[in-house]
Order: structure tokens, then C-alpha cells, then sequence
């Protein structure tokens, strides 16, 4: 296909993607080898991270756990960062790494770009981060993201994705008059009460969803990932149940593509949502100006009715979330009126702190700056390079691990731990699925401290985002890196 403006040259088969993680998922665990694994912490976290170490101490008498957001739980204990620049971050103790984890996947530019930064510090000493009120940018945010992306007719900014998420089934149960919301198995929809369903592990339904009554998914369920004939089950299923509001997709599949669909699933789930009469709520929250400009649902050609947007819409600035869609939809936000000027009911939707003009100004001045600089291509060109890269030294040593990527959304796969699933069906193998999940967990998060030993900042040791402040020479640094922590791996004794 070429880039042509994407971050994906050539879309991967999911096929033998999904053979590779079902091969992995069956065999013993290899992870990074005790001694060596001892070596880093000695070596590392204990002698060059005291003020971290220290920090997370005091730390965890006043914050639960010691840190406020789930991606800075690592093992032996959480880094403190200080400084954040370009492709790289700084800690506490003076020790720099590279940045794989960009914030989750929204600094596409980079961390801290001064092209966005002089702009917000204007914003500062002029109007300062929020007044409660209408702002130029709130406008020019939104138009801007409706001229990018086709199905965004209109856009309305909120404080995260999570809360956009819950916009959207609003809105759908609105416009369709129907009650069942469909998502697809392991994907991340927010921390919501009815989308916290099947989070992670397809079929786990509410297990992990802890503090949720399961009364609350009556009208929530999931389909297993890349299969249609499962979904439509699914939407015949719910005719006789209140029908379905909303399909909700991460087009690239659960988790930013951990389990990988194809791109006919992708189109092939748009058409059903239209026969079965359901809204198509395309979840771009990590895809969203990531895979293009116009999403992945440019990329991959669909029109879906809802957009779910969070982390880059305020260009790594609080308030990044928002919903956008065709007309129609989007008019249950309004005031109480459609296109046409007739009556509709309004969504319950609010957020005192969202579409700030610090956040619409950061917003707005990232995705000119994406646009203007070629981001999208220039960081999935460095997701190519680093995913051949770790391709290699994995054959080079023999492991079996899984390396693939989606433009700049890499993964590197030691344990299979995302690919398991629960089958109802055989409910006496639940409790093995749980228990090899976790440990599988637990060795994802030991290769994730190997690496950052190594220098190299990852997201939960096997999610990697590359961005376009990345070099080739940058990349082949951190390939370098890598290989230090591969070539000490083996299988788990027992």
C-alpha cells in the first residue's frame, strides 16, 4: 500500500499475527532469567534509583499504591521523572531513557514539542488555563478535527476518553431507541461501570471488573475479537433484548491491537452494525491522529456514526478527551434540537473542566504541527524499523517471542498473556486462564524492568510507541539495548 500519509506501510496479516500469539500462549514461559533479572535490580534500581526508591516510600503512606495512574505500576518499585523531552525522559536520580511509552500513545510529536509548548505558555500569560467560558479554540479545535476527519461532522470535547465513551452509548441509546451495547472481547473502553466488561481477557465479563455490580452489564456484552460470525450471533441475539444501541470497535483490535483483527473484520462489523440498526462507535483514542490524520478509520476506508477521542486531543495537556460524528448523532448534545430544527431528547453529558482553553490550544497547535511535520509517517516509519529490528534479535536468540506492529503501535510479546480468553462453555478451565494470566502478568512486568535497566521505557514491558521525535540512528540505540536484555532470557524453571 505505502504510507501515503499513514503511519502503516503494509497492513500485517492478523492470521498469522493471531497463529504466532496462539503458538506463544502454549508454550512455557520465557522470560529474563532470575540471576539476571537480580542483577538489574542490584545493579540498577537499587544503586542508581535511591531517590525514586525513596520517593514511592514516602509516597505510599498518602497516594494508594504509591502512584495515581496505572501505567507508572513497575516493578521493583515506580520511577520518578522529572524532565521530559523529545524521545526521551528523565528521572530524579539523573538517569535518562528512551520513551516507548509516550504517555500511553498521545506524544505522537514527541514529549514537551516547542512548537506547542510556546503557544500554551502565551495562552498563560494571556488568558490563563481555563475561565469557564467559551474560548476561540474550543472552535478551532473542533473544526480542525471535522476537517480531518470525514465522519467528525461535529465534535464535542471532554475531560478523557473514558468519559467520551460513555457520551457515546448515550447518544446511541438516544438515536436508535435500543438497549444493548456490544464491545469487542479484551478491548479498553474507559473505566466505566458498563463498559469495565470483558476488559483485558476476552470472556471474562465482569471477573475483572472489581466494585461493579453485575447488574449493572444487563445490557452490555462482547464479541470475540476478528469474528463475525460471533458478533452477529450476538446482534441476533440482542433483537429479543432491546436490540443494539451501539457496536463499539478499537479498530485495530483489544488493547491498541494486542489481539489483531483484519482489515475485513473491520469493514465486515461496520456492515453488520448497519443491518442490525446499531450505531458503529469507532474507539480511537490510541488510533486518533496515531495511524493518520483522519484515524484509522481513514486508513481502513469506514464511516463510522461515533468517534471516541482521548489522550492526543489536547496534545498530552489535561482534558483529552472528546466525541464526534455524523450530524445526526451529535445532535443529542445540543440543545434539544436537530439539523432540521426538530425536537430530539438531550444526553446527559457535562464536564466543568473540559474544552479549557489551555487543552484546546494544545489540542488545536499538536495536530498542525502532526500535519505540518509528516508525524504520522516519520513515527511509523520508526515502528517498522525497531519491529524488523526486534524480529531479528528474537530469531537471532532463538526466543519465542512475538513481534509485530501496526505503524507506530508496536508490540513485543514474551508470555501471551493478552491472548488468552474464557470460554463459558468449559467454565472448569476458568480458574487455570486466571491463574496463567497473572503469571504470565507478572513476567511481562520483569521484562518491562530489564528494559528500563537498560535505558528503554516501555508500556507494561510489551507495548511499544515509537514517535516522530525517534532517529534511525535513536532506533538502532534502542535495538542495541534490547538485545542486552534478550540475550539474558530463558525459560522459567518449573
Amino acid at each position: 500500500m505505502g504510507y501515503h500519509g499513514f503511519a502503516i506501510d503494509q497492513y500485517l496479516d492478523a492470521q498469522n499475527v493471531t497463529r504466532q500469539l496462539d503458538g506463544l500462549m502454549r508454550k512455557p514461559v520465557y522470560s529474563v532469567r532470575p540471576e539476571v533479572l537480580k542483577g538489574y535490580v542490584d545493579n540498577f534500581f537499587n544503586a542508581r534509583c535511591l531517590k525514586s526508591k525513596e520517593m514511592i516510600r514516602q509516597a505510599k503512606k498518602t497516594i494508594p499504591g504509591g502512584v495515581q495512574h496505572n501505567l507508572a505500576f513497575n516493578y521493583p518499585f515506580p520511577i520518578v521523572i522529572t524532565k521530559a523531552e523529545g524521545a526521551k525522559l528523565y528521572d530524579i536520580d539523573g538517569n535518562w531513557y528512551y520513551d516507548l511509552l509516550q504517555a500511553g500513545g498521545p506524544t505522537l510529536l514527541g514529549s514537551n514539542p516547542p512548537a506547542v509548548r510556546e503557544q500554551v505558555i502565551e495562552l498563560l500569560n494571556t488568558c490563563g488555563p481555563s475561565t469557564g467560558l467559551f474560548h476561540e479554540f474550543e472552535y478551532r479545535l473542533a473544526k480542525k478535527i471535522s476537517d480531518l476527519v470525514p465522519s467528525v461532522e461535529m465534535f464535542r470535547m471532554l475531560g478523557s476518553g473514558t468519559e467520551a465513551a460513555m457520551c457515546a452509548a448515550r447518544i446511541a441509546r438516544l438515536k436508535t431507541g435500543k438497549k444493548n451495547i456490544l464491545k469487542m472481547g479484551g478491548a479498553y473502553h474507559g473505566w466505566s461501570d458498563q463498559l469495565a466488561y470483558g476488559i483485558r481477557v476476552p470472556g471474562t465479563k465482569g471477573l475483572l471488573s472489581k466494585g461493579v455490580p453485575d447488574f449493572v452489564f444487563r445490557h452490555t456484552g462482547e464479541f470475540f475479537p476478528n469474528d463475525l460470525e460471533d458478533l452477529e450471533r450476538k446482534l441476533k441475539a440482542n433483537r429479543f433484548t432491546g436490540g443494539t444501541a451501539a457496536v463499539y470497535l478499537e479498530p485495530l483490535g483489544p488493547e491498541s491491537g494486542t489481539r489483531p483483527v483484519s482489515k475485513e473484520f473491520v469493514r465486515g462489523a461496520a456492515r453488520l452494525a448497519r443491518q442490525y440498526g446499531a450505531l458503529l462507535v469507532f474507539d480511537e483514542v490510541v488510533t486518533g491522529f496515531r495511524v493518520g490524520l483522519s484515524g484509522a478509520q481513514g486508513y481502513f476506508g469506514v464511516d463510522p456514526d461515533l468517534t471516541v477521542f482521548g489522550k492526543i486531543i489536547a496534545g498530552g495537556y489535561p482534558g483529552a478527551g472528546g466525541v464526534g460524528g455524523h450530524r445526526d448523532c451529535m445532535a443529542y448534545l445540543g440543545a434539544g434540537l436537530d439539523s432540521s430544527g426538530k425536537k430530539v431528547p438531550k444526553a446527559m453529558c457535562g464536564g466543568t473542566m473540559a474544552a479549557t482553553p489551555i487543552s484546546c490550544v494544545a489540542g488545536y497547535y499538536t495536530l498542525c504541527e502532526i500535519e505540518r511535520t509528516n508525524a504520522c509517517e516519520t513515527a511509523g516509519r520508526m515502528g517498522d524499523r525497531l519491529t524488523k529490528g526486534l524480529q531479528a534479535l528474537i530469531k537471532k536468540y532463538g526466543l519465542p517471542f512475538v513481534a509485530f506492529n501496526q505503524g507506530s503501535i508496536c508490540h513485543l510479546d514474551n508470555a501471551g498473556t493478552m491472548h488468552f480468553f474464557i470460554d463459558w462453555k468449559k467454565p472448569w478451565k476458568i480458574p487455570e486462564v486466571l491463574k496463567q494470566t497473572k503469571v504470565r502478568q507478572r513476567e511481562m512486568e520483569r521484562m518491562g524492568a530489564a528494559y528500563m535497566a537498560e535505558g528503554i521505557v516501555t508500556l507494561a514491558g510489551s507495548r511499544l510507541y515509537t514517535s516522530a521525535a525517534y532517529t534511525e540512528e535513536m532506533i538502532d540505540d534502542v535495538l542495541a539495548r534490547f538485545e542486552r536484555v534478550l540475550a539474558g532470557c530463558g525459560p522459567l524453571a518449573g
